[in-house]
């Protein structure tokens, strides 16, 4: 059990370093690096690879940690709003594949209802945010925008890459999202 619990806070760590440097790597693609979505990416990974319970935790340190590292994204509202996104990402993912077979269709269906639920989340936080400040606007077309159309390249990138390699890495037993 120990060595379990030593394992999954090593990958949290994996993650979190990822979270920090995908960002400058995939940010670096003028006009389209941003929209990849980097800080995703490990998120999403943790959860399915550590449980829930890393994966929020991941989730919502990683973009006050950049912030105070890098100096990006922007604390207010970005960081806040993309604490709650992530941290809900790696929640669920962690979550929905622990309830669901391991076979590579659950793990698409997790990462789509997580992806869902994260972006809704990012979304009901930025209208709060929103109504906090009176120098911000966030409507319905606002989030649209936000969540899903300059997000595609992103949602494309994460669907293509994190089942199958969650399903590789557990046929190499890197997965130790399981209750015991």
């Amino acid at each position: 059990m120990r060595s379990v619990r030593t394992k999954r806070t090593v990958i949290s760590a994996l993650m979190m370093a990822l979270a920090m440097v995908l960002p400058m790597f995939l940010g670096s693609i003028p006009n389209f690096g941003r929209s990849l979505l980097p800080m995703h990416i490990p998120v999403l990974l943790c959860g399915f690879l550590c449980g829930w319970g890393h994966g929020l935790a991941v989730g919502f340190i990683a973009p006050f940690l950049r912030f105070l590292i890098f100096g990006a994204p922007t604390i207010f509202p970005d960081a806040v709003g993309m604490a709650f996104e992530l941290a809900t990402y790696g929640m669920c993912a962690g979550l929905l594949y622990q309830a669901l077979p391991k076979k590579l269709p659950y793990a698409y269906v997790a990462l789509i209802f997580s992806m869902l639920a994260g972006r809704c989340v990012w979304g009901l936080v930025k209208y709060r945010l929103v109504l906090m400040s009176t120098n911000l606007s966030f409507g319905v077309d606002a989030f649209f925008a936000g969540a899903f159309f300059n997000a595609l390249p992103g949602i494309i990138l994460q669907i293509l890459l994190i089942p199958p390699l969650v399903a590789l890495l557990a046929k190499f037993k890197i997965n130790y999202n399981y209750s015991k």
